[in-house]
């Protein structure tokens, strides 16, 4: 098999890529290790920044989102039972768009189906083969058949624990990584939010996050142990500990009933560099983690994907590789950007096991000037709602 544009990797920013080369006539084959139904299965964030809304639009598979995604401009933060908003609207004229990724990932399937994309799944033993030449291709197994796509570019949309990333040599590649001390435990829940925005709370206790996916279906997190396991909380200990850090008004308004869906996340900041190797490209988790505060994890691959399909349009329609040679440089230096948000608001929000009265005192001092000043929540609400491509 040959094709233009070989993409490993079959979750949301894969299939978007995918998508959008089509609307311009690029040729393109997505390889997933999973089932489809497993890829949908997987319960992830959905607060969608304006570029990534746009990218939909222009892929064409925006319809149902803009019917049934919740706009947002604004979200609240705590601390303690002091609770303030920040404006997106006011500050930026913009707004997010909360529409799960789930839902994403379920557009972009109907799209490529509708458009006979070729996608293959249940692949094992991915190998990447002369990604540093002109003529690079990838072999693999499906159900025991052995497989190769001949290609012009590769596309790595294979998350963190992907062969792409591997197969950049290690004396080319430098990562970056912070690893931070605590999880999430969240819950999904036939209930409807809390509040109709999202709610970001500091408390002695810990983080927590109050966030929906609809009007009947909310999604809670709570800082925890890593030691910690799911079966550790019952749903009754979930709701309890939720309540203890969220303001008080907000806890008497709290609707609770059974967990459809348990996990605990680790936070992780990471970044690997370059992105671009040869004729191999990394996008999204690939490349880099950002931990789950303000959502920027599939948002950043979105602007992955931004840079990457315009170059690959740029080469293929004039004749130019201006694109994909500055593709590292654009991706990474918007990546950075969204990693410095990442961290301070994980920072600012979350309690630390080794922190001190000191460093307590200065965050609360930080929390304050941001719900005192006018240009400091500028700033935040310009990195969440998604600063410009």
């Amino acid at each position: 098999m040959k094709t233009q544009v070989l993409i490993i990797g079959g979750g949301p920013s894969g299939l978007l890529l995918s998508q959008l080369l089509y609307t311009r006539g690029i040729d393109s084959v997505v390889l997933e290790r999973k089932t489809k139904d497993y890829v949908l299965g997987r319960i992830r964030a959905g607060v969608l920044e304006r570029g990534l809304l746009d990218l939909m639009r222009e892929a064409g598979v925006s319809e149902r989102m803009e019917k049934e995604g919740y706009l947002h401009d604004g979200t609240l933060i705590s601390y303690d039972d002091e609770i303030f908003r920040v404006d997106f609207s006011e500050h930026t004229g913009h707004a997010v768009m909360v529409y799960g990724q789930t839902e994403v990932t379920r557009d972009l399937y109907e799209a490529r189906e509708k458009a006979n994309g070729k996608i293959e799944f249940n692949v094992e033993n991915v190998v990447i083969h002369d990604a540093d030449s002109d003529a690079p291709y990838v072999t693999y197994d499906v159900a025991g058949e052995a497989r190769r796509v001949d290609c012009d570019f590769i596309a790595g949309c294979d998350g963190f624990h992907g062969v792409s990333r591997q197969a950049i040599p290690l004396d080319v590649r430098k990562e970056y990584e912070k690893i931070y001390p605590f999880g999430w435990l969240g819950i999904l829940s036939e209930t409807p939010p809390v509040n109709h925005e999202l709610i970001y709370a500091n408390s002695s206790r810990g983080f927590a996050l109050c966030s929906m996916r609809n009007e009947n279906l909310s999604r809670y997190y709570i800082q925890c142990s890593l030691s910690d396991s799911p079966e550790d909380w019952t749903d009754d200990a979930f709701w309890e500990e939720l309540k203890r850090r969220i303001p008080a008004d907000q806890a008497e308004k709290l609707v609770t009933g059974p967990s459809i869906e348990k996990s605990i996340a680790p936070l992780r900041s990471f970044v690997t560099e370059p992105m671009r190797w040869g004729r191999l490209f990394l996008c999204g988790d690939a490349a880099h983690i950002v931990p789950p505060t303000g959502a920027k994890g599939l948002n950043t691959a979105a602007s992955d994907v931004h840079y990457l399909y315009n170059g690959l349009r740029d080469y293929y329609e004039n004749n130019s590789s201006e694109g994909i040679d500055t593709y590292s440089q654009k991706a990474l230096a918007r990546v950075w950007k969204a990693e410095r948000f990442s961290w301070w608001f994980s920072s600012l929000m979350h309690r630390f096991p080794d922190q001190t009265d000191f460093d307590y005192k200065i965050q609360l001092a930080e929390l304050e000037f941001l719900r005192e000043n006018k240009a400091a929540q500028q700033a935040m609400a310009e990195n969440y709602v998604g600063l410009p491509y």
